[in-house]
């Protein structure tokens, strides 16, 4: 019997990638978002059956209109008990999927390259699908970002190799099978699941335990200190490591390393991403593409074509001499590279004698998060010239502890005098030309929808308070 899957939540995406996938497989799908996107309406094109509501009465069009399918419902850790579809699918005890299953289910068909990790796993997972694609041209993809090589967040066909992005946060990490599964790095986070960092390591032994080989990154120290493996990555030494890029020139626009196997010098690299974090990323991705036997020489000619996903230091325009960029920096030790990133764009133009600012401005993202992370987000935040806060993007956590934006900006005013909470991104549109000035370098950073802020700038050409 042919399967339908229903997604809750269907516009989220790693849950939009999925539908993707299944349709590319055969399978018919439908969906429910309250938020139309660029992922609903991809899904549509490929005949999805889209709902902007959630309420009950679409499961039971599914449930009349798919009468001679398997029909399995779909949601991920993000969808509350209480949503009506959800809880409707409970109380009729329909068959409930967790969106990791969908995702270990695919693995299954393929030789699969899983990429974990705490942070950069949508930046190295774009990386790997294109060097890839490019060298082999037998290679699908599901990402939790949008892979500019395929302008989409999910490439399934009859590939052997399937490069797939997973997710620590809810716990469901061990249910994935993978060939080689790669850890980009190890840190303490979603701290509305886990507990502590040792809970976050052991989530990880769990995947490992599950990789056929392990793919570690050296310079973390703790995936170097809890985990063994024979293939390990650095960006600092070649001793111990089985792949190595050690930098010799990093600017704005490219990073030229010296790579190196088992100790031994290869080749010289140009590399047109800059950043060393992206660097750590790029050498994941080269790394697995050599695990798996793609020929060095076609990885070196098919570097040159690297691109970051969307909203990783994202180029969105100017204004009026002032640049805006998009990051999903949500985390201090993301937002600490960020701001590294910005500074070496900002060194790079600083050759007149203007003074280029660099703001930060920041859309805290979960209650829970900002709690445990206080101190650090004013410490890396307070590093910018000038620091914009907005409100918290709760993503359907409840704030329990009232807690509000107003912890951060208090201690990074500690640190730095030049910081100002602004309610929201209408607001900053409305003031603009009186917090930003001629040549600033304007860095949106969070994982909520502060990414939706260059869209707000345009709406109307913003002339007012100018």
């Amino acid at each position: 019997m042919k399967s339908h899957f229903h997604f809750i939540g269907i516009g989220g995406i790693g849950m939009s990638a999925l539908a993707m996938g299944l349709i590319k497989k055969g399978c018919s799908v439908s969906g429910s978002d309250l938020v139309k996107n660029n992922e609903t309406i991809q899904l549509e094109q490929l005949g999805a059956v889209i709902f902007t509501s959630q309420v009950r009465q679409n499961i039971e069009f599914v449930i009349s209109k798919f009468t001679n399918k398997l029909i399995n419902f779909v949601v991920s850790s993000a969808i509350k008990p209480e949503n009506e579809e959800f809880s409707y699918c409970r109380e009729k005890n329909l068959s409930i999927k967790h969106r990791s299953e969908i995702l270990a289910m695919l693995m299954l068909t393929y030789t699969t390259l899983s990429v974990a990790g705490s942070h950069g796993k949508t930046s190295t997972g774009t990386f790997l699908s294109t060097i890839l694609e490019l060298s082999t041209k037998n290679s699908s993809s599901i990402i939790g970002g949008i892979i500019p090589i395929y302008n989409s967040n999910c490439h399934i066909e009859n590939t052997k190799y399937l490069v797939a992005e997973v997710d620590e946060s809810d716990g469901t990490i061990y249910k994935y099978e993978s060939d080689i599964g790669i850890i980009t790095n190890i840190d303490f986070d979603h701290c509305d699941h886990f507990s502590d960092l040792n809970e976050v390591i052991s989530s990880f032994k769990n995947f490992a335990r599950n990789s056929k080989r392990l793919l570690l990154n050296f310079d973390c120290e703790n995936s170097r200190n809890n985990f063994c493996s024979n293939s390990k990555w650095s960006n600092t030494t070649t001793e111990n490591v089985a792949y190595a890029i050690i930098p010799t020139q990093i600017n704005s626009n490219y990073t030229i390393g010296n790579y190196f196997e088992n100790g031994s010098f290869i080749s010289s690299l140009n590399i047109p991403i800059p950043g060393l974090h992206n660097l750590s990323n790029i050498t994941a991705a080269v790394a697995a593409s050599r695990m798996i036997g793609v020929d060095f020489i076609e990885i070196k000619k098919n570097i040159k074509h690297l691109k970051l996903p969307k909203k990783r230091f994202e180029f969105r325009g100017q204004i009026d001499e002032r640049r805006l960029y998009d990051d999903y920096a949500h985390h201090p030790n993301e937002i600490k590279e960020t701001i590294k990133l910005g500074r070496l764009f900002i060194k790079q133009k600083n050759n007149t004698c203007q003074k280029n600012r660099l703001i930060a401005l920041f859309q805290p993202h979960r209650y829970s998060r900002v709690k445990q992370f206080t101190k650090e987000f004013a410490a890396e935040l307070s590093k910018a010239d000038v620091i914009y806060v907005t409100s918290i993007y709760g993503a359907g956590e409840k704030n329990e502890d009232k807690i509000t934006s107003k912890i951060i900006t208090d201690q990074i005013y500690k640190k730095n005098k030049n910081v100002i909470f602004i309610n929201n991104y209408h607001e900053i549109k409305k003031n603009f030309y009186e917090l930003t000035q001629t040549g600033d370098l304007i860095l949106n950073m969070g994982a909520g929808d502060c990414h939706n802020f260059w869209s707000i700038l345009n709406e109307k050409k913003i002339k007012m308070n100018k």
